[in-house]
């Protein structure tokens, strides 16, 4: 599959081409499924915590006595049906975490990529330059590539701090390592912004 690489004033500069292997693989939505269940599970901190009977304060003897006063009987006001009790069957700490095997979670991302793909929605830049943070300069860029409408996720090559800080200010923009691709990302956002760098690495990484 090829794509045209653009400059960042959106001139096209020549064509690259794209993995079959990566970018047009077989689809499998049940994967990606499972691939995103399993990222939101693993972000989880489960700390989550209520207090049982035993954990609340007081209680420590009879509220009265069994027999003679007409009133039900009770051994203690810690109870879960007295207000101020103790919490029945509450949570309690626990690890959400899901296993996937490394093969299904990058065979998860190359059926991502590929949906991108084959809905027009990968965009490779020759590269991506910023002197110093300024979000106008960005913004100008998603402008020139047509990119100014809908959510843009930007995957860098490496770590730049020029860009990172460009980008971060625009809720509908987000910038991503290229080591850091996740399905959560891809499906989220519209279009993929990638520097040719950047397609390389993932050619390399999931090939």
């Amino acid at each position: 599959m090829e794509v045209p690489i653009r400059n960042m004033a959106g001139e096209e500069t020549g064509q690259m081409q794209l993995e079959d292997t990566v970018f047009a693989a077989p689809i499998n939505r049940g994967l990606m499924h499972q691939a995103l269940v399993r990222q939101l599970a693993n972000a989880r901190t489960g700390t989550h915590k209520t207090k049982s009977r035993s954990e609340v304060r007081g209680g420590g003897r009879k509220p009265w006595r069994q027999k003679g006063t007409g009133r039900a009987r009770h051994g203690s006001i810690r109870s879960p049906i007295w207000v101020g009790g103790g919490t029945a069957f509450g949570p309690t700490p626990r690890k959400y975490t899901k296993k996937m095997p490394k093969k299904m979670r990058r065979a998860a991302l190359r059926s991502a990529l590929s949906v991108k793909a084959g809905a027009d929605q990968i965009i490779v830049l020759e590269e991506l330059t910023i002197e110093a943070p300024k979000t106008k300069v960005f913004v100008q860029t998603l402008a020139d590539l047509g990119l100014d409408s809908g959510s843009v996720l930007v995957i860098l090559p490496e770590p730049d701090m020029a860009v990172e800080k460009s980008i971060s200010n625009l809720p509908q923009a987000k910038s991503l390592l290229s080591g850091n691709l996740n399905i959560q990302d891809l499906l989220s956002h519209d279009r993929l912004l990638m520097p040719q760098a950047s397609v390389e690495f993932i050619h390399d990484w999931l090939a």
